[in-house]
């Protein structure tokens, strides 16, 4: 279907229209105040729903023309350039969660948080582990978001996405997940608009009092009021490890077939290195903050400098959990 979307002579017109398709409409929006990091200069247009017919109407019109476009969740996971983003951002803010059926169904736009506490109140199990994972569902699906050996993935009966030009939907291997992987992170103009997951009966008291252990040891480690994303570094599959560096782990380090991102960071004297005011926690390898007025600059040389310390120390490459825009 071709749109008969007006030719905008400026950024300020096309958020106009947009604005009259019945989108909520910002212009120079710091995307500091969109990401978790609080960095980033400014994006052009801003423009929010969370009705999904709208969503697609402005995906299609910023597609049409051609111009720069992201879609954009909770921004928990994003480093933004301190020179912004000449573009038009999109976020779809549908949050239904419900049950149907024997299926829970959640729309992207949904906090992950509210996606487990509906499950633990509703008696299903696998979920109740995320406790205190930030973010929206679309962005947890994105990245098969997980902890404590369970994932999101794992309980996914089927996605419904938008593909550039028309609705579709992926069944659960259609959906290629892996560790903090997903089909969706290969294809990038692929939105995710809502999820159907199959989740086990299982004890409601029991997973609540498990949440509440998570939520403990998470809100130590992580502060709601810390300005990070987590782990910054994605832990690695012994599997596929060199052989001479697995061969010469210690006992105890290896944690579900996973070696902590952390520890090889911690061998490289990671803990407390600073760059401006950018800082990797005294307590914790793999968890970097904003201590001040960060610049996104100094958060990506730091990320690198680590990347290489590690790379020299023990021949690995680290791979960030987190994504980048406006570089």
């Amino acid at each position: 279907m071709i749109l008969a979307v007006p030719r905008p002579s400026s950024y300020s017109q096309f958020a106009h229209h947009l604005s009259n398709l019945g989108l909520q409409v910002r212009e120079d929006v710091p995307l500091r105040e969109l990401t978790r990091f609080q960095i980033g200069g400014e994006v052009r247009v801003l423009a929010e729903t969370s009705e999904e017919s709208l969503f697609l109407e402005g995906m299609r019109a910023v597609r049409t023309l051609g111009l720069p476009w992201l879609a954009l969740g909770a921004g928990t996971n994003l480093i933004a350039s301190d020179d912004g983003f000449s573009g038009v951002i999109l976020r779809f803010r549908g949050a239904r969660v419900e049950l149907r059926e024997t299926s829970v169904y959640a729309e992207s736009g949904a906090e992950l948080q509210d996606l487990v506490d509906f499950t633990i109140a509703s008696g299903l199990e696998g979920l109740h582990t995320m406790t205190r994972i930030p973010g929206w569902v679309g962005g947890a699906v994105y990245g098969n978001a997980g902890a404590y050996g369970n994932s999101i993935g794992a309980a996914v009966e089927g996605v419904r996405f938008f593909d550039g030009r028309v609705l579709r939907g992926l069944d659960h291997d259609g959906c290629r997940f892996g560790y903090r992987d997903s089909i969706f992170k290969h294809n990038k103009d692929w939105i995710i608009l809502s999820v159907s997951l199959t989740l086990p009966p299982g004890n409601a008291e029991a997973m609540r009092r498990r949440a509440a252990e998570i939520r403990s040891i998470r809100d130590a480690k992580y502060p709601p009021s810390m300005r990070c994303a987590g782990s910054i570094f994605k832990n690695l599959l012994v599997s596929e490890l060199p052989e001479p560096v697995a061969a010469a782990l210690p006992p105890g380090v290896v944690i579900e077939g996973k070696l902590p991102a952390g520890w090889l960071l911690d061998q490289v004297g990671a803990k407390g290195m600073r760059r401006g005011d950018i800082q990797v926690a005294a307590y914790h390898a793999n968890t970097i903050y904003n201590d001040g007025a960060g610049k996104s600059e100094d958060l990506r040389a730091l990320i690198e400098e680590l990347k290489v310390r590690v790379r020299e120390r023990f021949g690995i490459q680290l791979e960030e959990e987190v994504q980048y825009v406006g570089f």
